[in-house]
């Protein structure tokens, strides 16, 4: 059996953590330095909180909101173990509980001049993520570096200033003619303007009039690529029924985001921390600020996962996921991953 020569924990991990309220509020055990930093207040209705180390702490976006970028001290530095909040309550309001989902990319980034408009890129080949930061120029056909070597599966865009700020996904299983919105519930869009039905290449993605995803502002992109063992990025079809339709990821996962694409449907996250056993609860979604619901929705297996119940599973509906391991099928030691 194929394996990964790396341990899923050391570019991606989960964190709960509980606020304090007082700036200085170390969080460590991530295991890295993380570069995309995202967190949500668990137990009350309050905004995600999103941070990467191109644009630098203390700038926050939103995935619930169009909102554009803000200062604050929500995450005041990323370290070595961790990162550090200050007081602000979104990230550590005293008592509450918080999540933080993390990925390690390659530090503050560098300048990339692949494509018409330079970026500024912080990329990580070996896990297949980048954090691509650049100002749009509003010209359909513009391309833009994203420094992974291999075609991104995923593309996330923000525009960081300007009016109206709508977080934006691409998808491989929709592909470049069409895309959808993370703030909102709706099923997946058609438009030329925003990839410029140009799909991904290994070095550029390409990018149309939208102001959503080439306003002339300062714009974010997050780039994944698909690394097997690691993560995966696909689609599947609803079967309606209680056993539930399983989607095979080759690994067992960490984390799982989905979005019903031929119908109105919320994003939805749930991770192997929130409860930790089968079957899963714990949904937090993307596009809306609610606490956390513990509404069963899908089992963590060894090698993929399984939709129970709800509109995930729908009959004959379709879905997109992006999913991330807790650990390979077979690890390099050679011991099986098991079931939750």
């Amino acid at each position: 059996m194929a394996y990964i020569s790396f341990q899923p924990n050391d570019y991606f991990n989960t964190l709960l953590y509980t606020g304090n309220g007082s700036s200085g509020n170390a969080q460590t055990g991530i295991g890295f330095q993380p570069d995309w930093v995202w967190i949500k207040d668990r137990g009350q209705v309050a905004g995600h909180q999103i941070f990467d180390s191109v644009r630098g702490a203390t700038k926050r976006i939103q995935s619930d909101s169009t909102g554009v970028e803000v200062t604050n001290d929500g995450v005041s530095s990323f370290d070595s173990d961790g990162f550090t909040l200050g007081a602000n309550s979104s990230c550590n309001e005293n008592s509450q509980n918080f999540v933080a989902w993390n990925w390690k990319a390659n530090g503050s980034g560098s300048s990339n001049t692949d494509g018409d408009i330079t970026s500024t890129v912080s990329a990580n080949t070996t896990s297949g993520f980048s954090i691509v930061s650049y100002t749009g120029n509003s010209t359909a056909g513009a391309t833009i570096g994203h420094g992974l070597g291999v075609k991104p599966s995923m593309i996330i865009t923000k525009q960081r200033s300007g009016d109206v700020a709508e977080p934006v996904v691409y998808h491989t299983s929709t592909g470049a003619t069409k895309f959808f919105k993370l703030n909102e519930t709706g099923a997946v869009i058609t438009n030329s303007t925003l990839w410029n039905d140009t799909e991904p290449t290994s070095t550029l993605f390409t990018v149309g009039t939208a102001a959503v995803s080439n306003a002339s502002y300062p714009m974010i992109a997050y780039c994944f690529a698909e690394k097997k063992g690691f993560s995966k990025f696909g689609s599947y079809t609803g079967n309606g029924n209680a056993d539930g339709t399983f989607i095979y990821t080759g690994f067992k996962p960490a984390m799982v985001i989905y979005k019903r694409s031929d119908g109105i449907e919320g994003w939805m996250i749930q991770d192997n921390r929130r409860p930790g056993y089968n079957p899963m609860g714990g949904n937090l979604f993307p596009n809306v600020s609610n606490a956390e619901s513990t509404d069963a929705r899908f089992d963590f297996l060894s090698n993929g996962f399984k939709a129970r119940s709800g509109n995930q599973n729908t009959n004959a509906s379709t879905h997109i996921f992006m999913a991330f391991a807790e650990e390979p099928l077979v690890s390099s030691n050679g011991v099986p991953a098991t079931a939750r």
